[in-house]
C-alpha cells in the first residue's frame, strides 16, 4: 500500500535494521536470540522473523515507583537480546527515570509527547508499588505515582509490571504496608496487564516478554498474570538437586557434607516448592548459575507476599503463627507428606558421613528444623 500525506510511514523492524547495515543473516541471528529469549524452539526463528519484519518498532514509557531500581539493573545485564539491541533495534524507549538522558523539564516533555504521539499504541512499563495511603510517599515532578500511572495507562495498549513490586506489592506492601502500597492491577482494571515477577526478574525474562508482544502480542498468561513460558512450572521441578529430595536427602546446615555435596535445601527454607519461575532453566549471569546453585535457598521472590512468607530459613512444614494467613502454608502439609512418603518409599538416607540408615516418618519429622 502506498503512503499518502494523510498517512506517514511508520518504519517496520524488519526495515530499521536492513537501514542500519544488517544482514539477512544477521537478522535471522537477532531473531535467534529473541526466540531464545521468549523460551520459544529454534522452529520458531522463521515465525519470528516473518513478524518482524512486519513489526512496528513500538514506543515504551517506563515508569519507576517505590522500587529500588534493581529491575532495572537486571534489565541492563540482559544478553538476549542485549540492552543495547533492545532499545536501539527494537524498541524506542522514550522515558525511563534512570537511562534516558533527558531530566527536568525536558525528562516531562518527552513523556508528555511521547503519549499524545502514541497514544493507543505505546507500552507501558512500570517498576515499583504504588502508594496510596498518602500522595506525598512518592511522586516525580510533582506528580504522585498514582497520577502519573493513571494518566500514562489511559493511552497505553498494554502494560507490563516488572518485578514483584509492580506485580504484587513487593516489599513495600510486606506488613505493616506503612505506605499502603499497592500493585498495578490493583489500580488498572482496563487494560491488559502483564506481570513480570521477581526481585529482581531474570534480565531475558523481561526482554523475552517485551520481544513477545512485540512480534505475537501478548503472550499466555497463568493464574497470576505471568507469561507461562516463563512461569509454567516451579523452581523445584526443575531443580537439580530434586534427586536427593526425593531420596530424602537434606542439607541441616549450609556448611555441613550434605551442603556440599549438593542435597536438597527444604529444610533450610528453600520455597522452590511453591515458587513458579525461570531461574532453574535460564539461571542468570548469561545462563552461569542461580541462587539455588550457589548454595542458598529459593526465597520465592516472584510470588504475592514473600516478604511475609514466615522467615526465608524456616521450612515450608514449620507453622509460624502465619498459618492461614499465606498461601504458602496451605501447601505446606502437603509437601511434608510428600517429603514424608518419598522418604518411606525409599526406606533409607545417606548421613553425612555417606552411612545408610532407616527413616521413619517420625524421625523425618523429628529432623525439621523448629
Amino acid at each position: 500500500m502506498r503512503t499518502t500525506q494523510h498517512e506517514p510511514h511508520e518504519e517496520t523492524l524488519g526495515e530499521r535494521l536492513r537501514s542500519q547495515g544488517i544482514s539477512r543473516r544477521g537478522f535471522l541471528k537477532f531473531c535467534g536470540l529473541l526466540a531464545s529469549s521468549m523460551a520459544l524452539a529454534p522452529a520458531m526463528v522463521p515465525k519470528i522473523a516473518a513478524a518482524l519484519e512486519q513489526a512496528k518498532r513500538p514506543s515504551v514509557i517506563w515508569l519507576s515507583f517505590q522500587e529500588c531500581t534493581g529491575c532495572t539493573e537486571s534489565l541492563t545485564r540482559s544478553h538476549s537480546p542485549s540492552i543495547e539491541g533492545l532499545i536501539f533495534d527494537a524498541i524506542s524507549l522514550d522515558y525511563h527515570h534512570t537511562l534516558q538522558a533527558a531530566s527536568g523539564y525536558g525528562a516531562e516533555e518527552a513523556r508528555a509527547e511521547a503519549m499524545k504521539e502514541h497514544y493507543g499504541k505505546y507500552v507501558l512499563v512500570v517498576d515499583g508499588s504504588i502508594p496510596i495511603g498518602n500522595p506525598g510517599f512518592s511522586t516525580i515532578a510533582g506528580i504522585s505515582n498514582l497520577d502519573m500511572l493513571k494518566e500514562a495507562a489511559a493511552g497505553a495498549a498494554a502494560i507490563i509490571a516488572v518485578g514483584t513490586c509492580a506485580a504484587f506489592g513487593g516489599l513495600p506492601k510486606a506488613d505493616p504496608n506503612p505506605t499502603g502500597a499497592v500493585s498495578v492491577a490493583n489500580i488498572i482494571k482496563d487494560k491488559p496487564i502483564i506481570n513480570v515477577s521477581g526481585c529482581p526478574p531474570i534480565p531475558v525474562v523481561i526482554t523475552g516478554t517485551i520481544a513477545h508482544i512485540l512480534t505475537f502480542g501478548i503472550p499466555e498468561l497463568d493464574s497470576l498474570g505471568r507469561p507461562k513460558a516463563f512461569y509454567g512450572q516451579n523452581i523445584h521441578d526443575r531443580c537439580y538437586r530434586r534427586p536427593f529430595y526425593e531420596r530424602g536427602l537434606f542439607a541441616e546446615t549450609f556448611d555441613d557434607e550434605g551442603a556440599k555435596a549438593g542435597w536438597c535445601l527444604y529444610k533450610l527454607g528453600c520455597k522452590g516448592p511453591v515458587t513458579y519461575n525461570a531461574c532453574a532453566t535460564l539461571k542468570w549471569n548469561e545462563g552461569t548459575s542461580f541462587p539455588i546453585e550457589a548454595g542458598h535457598g529459593c526465597i520465592g521472590c516472584s510470588e504475592p507476599n514473600f516478604w511475609d512468607f514466615g522467615g526465608f530459613y524456616k521450612a515450608l512444614s514449620i507453622p509460624t503463627g502465619m498459618t492461614g494467613q499465606t498461601a504458602v502454608y496451605a501447601a505446606a502439609a502437603g509437601i511434608a507428606v510428600g517429603v514424608a512418603a518419598g522418604a518411606m518409599n525409599k526406606k533409607a538416607k545417606t548421613d553425612a558421613a555417606g552411612l545408610h540408615k532407616t527413616v521413619t516418618v517420625e524421625e523425618l519429622n523429628q529432623e525439621s528444623p523448629s
